[in-house]
């Protein structure tokens, strides 16, 4: 879908683009205003894209977002990367959706049960891991 979307084939109502980027309305939008921006090349995950097309797909969320502000005050920028984050279409996409005061939406940590959450301390896995070491085990 988001491939034909960036190509012209499928109908959008696109709000920006550029020679590597298109935003558009979402189709089901969570808010007035919820707008998607992609690469206009197919990417399953954000690290798959390169660098020139990455500088490309947030500058046209910064280029964009400020309009997205006006609509609800502030903007919740979201990127599910892959399946396990929520993923739901396997083309990068990321996600601008107007945020008011009273919206009912809450912070990324009401996303996730107290009792899922590790337990804090600190995590040397994961740590070694986002060092760029080998994990354990």
């Amino acid at each position: 879908m988001f491939c034909g979307i960036a190509a012209g084939r499928v109908e959008a109502r696109v709000v920006a683009e550029t020679d590597l980027s298109v935003a558009f309305m979402d189709a089901f939008p969570l808010a007035e205003g919820h707008s998607l921006v992609i690469p206009k090349a197919h990417y399953g995950r954000v690290q798959d894209v390169p660098p020139a097309e990455s500088a490309d797909l947030f500058e046209t969320v910064r280029r964009l977002i400020g309009r997205v502000d006006e609509l609800g005050g502030s903007t919740l920028l979201a990127v599910h990367n892959g399946p396990e984050s929520g993923q739901e279409v396997p083309h990068v996409h990321v996600h601008l959706i107007p945020r008011s005061g009273g919206d009912g939406a809450g912070p990324v940590h009401s996303m996730f049960p107290k009792e899922s959450r590790p337990s804090g301390g600190a995590a040397p896995d994961a740590y070694r891991v986002l060092r760029g070491g080998p994990q354990s085990g």
